[in-house]
């Protein structure tokens, strides 16, 4: 079984910064993919950033200089560093990922509010 857990949300001033953390655990193969999305009230669930299966970074543009998206040593952790937030970031942010157990399938956290509010 595998789970993705994530942390670090919360109530943030704009302009003020969230670290997001997320951690995959239970019988993982391989990633092939990871990252971040988000979803506002009324609105679809977009990406906000995510490792590629080639090892590359994807941004949405309305993040990109403001957010930065790493992996921890062990490569089944990403972070999200979210800097310079703003109203508009204010959301569910949920962290994916495409891995193999043994066979390849998206899975998805539970996710975490990020409130961007003065």
């Amino acid at each position: 079984q595998v789970q993705l857990v994530e942390s670090g949300g919360g109530l943030v001033q704009p302009g003020g910064s969230l670290r997001l953390s997320c951690a995959a655990s239970g019988s993982i193969f391989s990633i092939n993919a990871m990252g971040w999305y988000r979803q506002a009230p009324g609105k679809q669930r977009e990406l906000v950033a995510a490792f590629t299966s080639g090892g590359r970074t994807n941004y949405a543009d309305s993040v990109k200089g403001r957010f930065t998206i790493s992996r921890g040593n062990a490569k089944n952790t990403v972070y999200l560093q979210m800097s310079s937030l703003k109203p508009e970031d204010t959301a569910v942010y949920y962290c994916h990922a495409m891995l193999y157990s043994p066979s390849i399938r998206d899975y998805w956290g539970q996710g975490t509010q990020v409130t961007v509010s003065s």
